[in-house]
């Protein structure tokens, strides 16, 4: 098989990028590993952030976006997303979103915990959603786009290993291996340049608001190939995950406590105004840090969140998804509490980037969650995540079109895939209790609050379950499970690796043994070698 450009992941920032290089004269192809609306974009309920009415300005984003990424956003980075934000908004309404109108006619803006503006344009409460069918629909009726759905990305084939490189010639990605659940065969992709919009990794935790399709595959993927990966150490646990005994987890929006719900702890007391002035709107770090505290101080498995002073009706239009989901588990949101409990959410750090998408290896790109753009900071702002999206899709289409344009189109020999004499698993067991015990050493000593011990701890245990995990890996043939386990390891040593070189307490990094920030604000970046 053979593409211009490679995209794996089918999210807001793959489909928008595959749009925006099609319309360009690319040959494209998305790989995704599920169903194509099998994303982190598709369980997006909040909004996306922009500057959008007269009573904003850019410079109240920017200060707000710098305020909760707590001293580590790159500000260039944060200027140039913030300002781009408007006609990338513009661009999605033409791709055919509706987004919710106000009673006038204009778009309605919610808030968000760490705004200090109305600024979130949103489709009620399933704004990824309307988002991921608008494109997908755009991107099923252009014939320059050829979309595989249930093909898991294996990994990135670089020209090194393809040919011996020339001297001073730099290594370059050249293509793709790529799993078909389907047939049962692994397929050898040659490509000119790869763009990497996998998502996010919170499956690497035992409880998490993410899909079963966020395992941390283009991190692991662009790690292996030597591509620099930067301030995994930020994820950031969302406030308000729905508790069930059962260990589901449903989102329960920033966007509920932006329409005033109150966090109550276990003596029903509202309890954020003793952890910061802003209460319930602090930024998401404070707010999981002090459900953590409450539920540890009280010792008790969740917290209240409480919207009761708003109707059924109200509540029916503006978070239909959420008040049906709590009315199938009985609970009324217009008259009960919700039970909540912080999960892992979203990974603020991620492949290294430029405001290009460019990461450190010729021809690999990424964009969205995997992609770490200097924007977020230690903790992520709202809603700022589908902004970054389509703005850095956008920058990329240009960068990428003129890279690709400036390749040769001589043949180079990819190396086919070869199973060998390998077997077909015959103890699966295996892999599932390496899941589980990879998701449990990360939730009991990675999770909101640390200390050296417990991350020394995990990074033992942790290489122990590498190893047996690389054992496996080529010892048997390939399948959709051990792929995701052996991507999940080297993502989990990758955060706690990060988690243990940050002497220092800051955003969504907190620690017993360094309480305070240091004076000294620099990114942590890891490459090929350090794990």
């Amino acid at each position: 098989m053979k593409y211009d450009i490679v995209i794996i992941g089918s999210g807001i920032a793959g489909s928008s990028f595959a749009l925006k290089t099609a319309k360009l004269g690319h040959k494209v192809a998305i790989f995704t590993k599920k169903e194509r609306s099998d994303t982190n974009t598709n369980h997006a309920q909040g909004g996306i952030a922009s500057v959008t009415s007269a009573a904003d300005d850019f410079e109240s984003h920017v200060r707000d976006t710098l305020i909760a990424g707590d001293g580590l956003c790159h500000e260039d980075a944060v200027r140039a997303i913030v300002k781009a934000g408007p006609a990338q908004i513009k661009d999605l309404i033409e791709e055919g979103v509706e987004f919710s109108k106000a009673s006038d006619g204009s778009v309605e803006l919610g808030r968000e915990g760490g705004h200090s503006q109305r600024r979130i344009l949103h489709v009620k409460d399933y704004t990824g959603r309307a988002i991921e069918e608008a494109l997908l629909k755009s991107v099923s009726k252009n014939p320059n786009i050829d979309v595989f759905e249930h093909h898991y990305a294996i990994d990135l084939i670089m020209l090194s290993k393809a040919r011996k490189l020339e001297p001073g010639e730099k290594d370059r990605v050249v293509g793709v291996y790529v799993y078909d659940t389907k047939n049962n065969a692994v397929k050898t992709v040659t490509t000119k340049a790869v763009m990497l919009a996998t998502g996010g990794t919170g499956c690497v935790y035992l409880y998490t608001t993410n899909p079963e399709i966020a395992t941390g595959d283009g991190i692991a993927m662009a790690y292996r190939a030597g591509a620099e990966v930067a301030n995994l150490e930020f994820i950031q646990f969302h406030p308000t995950a729905l508790y069930s005994e059962k260990g589901e987890r449903f989102l329960i929006s920033e966007a509920v406590r932006g329409e005033g719900a109150v966090l109550r702890n276990a003596n029903n007391e509202a309890f954020m105004a003793n952890y910061d002035p802003r209460k319930d709107l602090a930024p998401r770090d404070i707010v999981a840090r002090a459900i953590d505290s409450e539920m540890k101080r009280l010792g008790t498995a969740h917290v209240w969140l409480d919207i009761t002073h708003k109707s059924a009706q109200e509540l029916s239009q503006r978070f239909p998804q959420i008040y049906q989901h709590c009315l199938e588990k009985g609970i009324d949101i217009s008259k009960d509490y919700m039970p909540v409990v912080p999960a892992a959410h979203y990974m603020c750090g991620g492949v290294k980037t430029d405001m290009n998408a460019k990461t450190s290896i010729e021809g690999l790109y990424a964009c969205g969650e995997v992609a770490c753009t200097g924007l977020h900071g230690a903790n992520r702002l709202a809603s700022n995540s589908l902004l970054e999206a389509v703005v850095l899709a956008n920058n990329a289409s240009v960068a990428v079109d003129k890279y690709v344009r400036g390749q040769s189109d001589s043949d180079i020999t990819v190396p086919e895939w070869k199973d060998g004499d390998m077997r077909d698993p015959d103890e699966r067991v295996l892999l599932q209790h390496n899941m589980g015990e990879l998701k449990r050493i990360m939730w009991d000593y990675v999770g909101i609050v640390r200390t050296t011990r417990r991350l020394e701890r995990a990074m033992h245990r942790l290489e122990n379950l590498r190893r047996e995990i690389d054992e496996y890996y080529w010892n048997f043939k390939i399948e959709p499970a051990l792929i995701e386990l052996r991507n999940e390891v080297v993502v989990a040593m990758l955060i706690v690796k990060s988690a243990l070189s940050r002497k220092e307490s800051r955003g969504l990094h907190y620690t017993l043994d360094y309480p305070n920030k240091s004076a000294e604000i620099k990114d942590t970046v890891l490459k090929k070698g350090d794990i």
